[in-house]
């Protein structure tokens, strides 16, 4: 989640508000996709493939419909109008979940419980845990091995560095908005698609992931991959501290960290240099 929000950020500068309707977008298709799987009494082990299904259609249909449709015509305005045009966005798919699924919570328990548990020092942890692991470690390999060794990758690190240079040595900067934005989006999509066997997929689910999602991105740097990994890293090991510890304080932990880290660097603990132009 906070990989695709950094991201498009990094490249587009765009604060994608809308990124945790498409976290839910990708939650609510997984289940429903599942759902209908296991409905048709098909083998429990194909919901598996319904959370890709749901990745994709989610990804590849409304990343560039909302890019192309909304975004494009936004290109060159402040920041903060960007920031208020996906906010609205957000609104407006937080509704559209409800008009299309009601307010009524979707459950998909069969891909959370088919892998069965471990054991570790007495205590019994889900194999599904590990696979969120695995899947996010090989999601930032992935993009960090696609940014820095093929050509799409070297093209983007160019339109990030100075996209008006960009475009006048013949990058077409638009299509690289575009993958880029589907990307995100996609990467939205995988959280919420992964997290829908775990949690009763329900309205609203998406403002608490882009809020934290936010506090990874600006713990780690704004841009970078390698510091949403470790920011994610952080406010997980942080958050799993208060709730074995102090439980209330869950939520404002992971603030007050984020608070430190602003006051020691303001841009973050890995923000990408800026180039100057002189």
């Amino acid at each position: 989640m906070a990989a695709g929000l950094t991201l498009i950020y990094g490249v587009m500068r765009i604060l994608n508000i809308a990124h945790g309707s498409l976290y839910a977008l990708g939650a609510y298709a997984a289940a429903s996709l599942g759902g209908a799987w296991v409905a048709a009494g098909l083998p429990p082990s194909g919901t598996f493939l319904m959370l890709a299904l749901a990745v994709l259609l989610v990804g590849l249909v409304l990343g560039p419909l909302l890019e192309r449709g909304l975004l494009k015509r936004m290109y060159g305005k402040d920041e903060i109008v960007l920031l208020l045009v996906t906010y609205a966005a957000f609104l407006i798919l937080e509704d559209a979940i409800k008009l299309v699924w009601g307010v009524e919570s979707r459950l998909l328990p069969e891909p959370y419980s088919l892998p069965g548990n471990f054991e570790v020092g007495g205590l019994v942890y889900p194999v599904y845990n590990l696979v969120l692991i695995a899947v996010a470690v090989l999601a930032g390999l992935g993009l960090f091995w696609a940014q820095r060794a093929t050509r799409h990758g070297k093209l983007l690190v160019a339109v990030i560095h100075d996209r008006e240079m960009s475009a006048a040595m013949g990058i077409n900067v638009e299509r690289v908005y575009l993958v880029t934005f589907t990307l995100g989006t996609m990467l939205a999509a995988l959280g919420g698609a992964l997290t829908a066997p775990m949690i009763a997929v329900s309205p609203g689910i998406g403002v608490e992931v882009i809020v934290l999602s936010f506090a990874v991105v600006v713990i780690g740097g704004l841009g970078s991959l390698g510091g949403a990994a470790f920011g994610a890293l952080m406010v997980g090991v942080v958050r799993s501290v208060a709730v074995r510890y102090w439980p209330e304080g869950e939520l404002f932990i992971v603030y007050f960290v984020m608070a430190l880290v602003l006051i020691v660097r303001p841009k973050g603990l890995f923000s990408p240099p800026e180039a100057r132009k002189i």
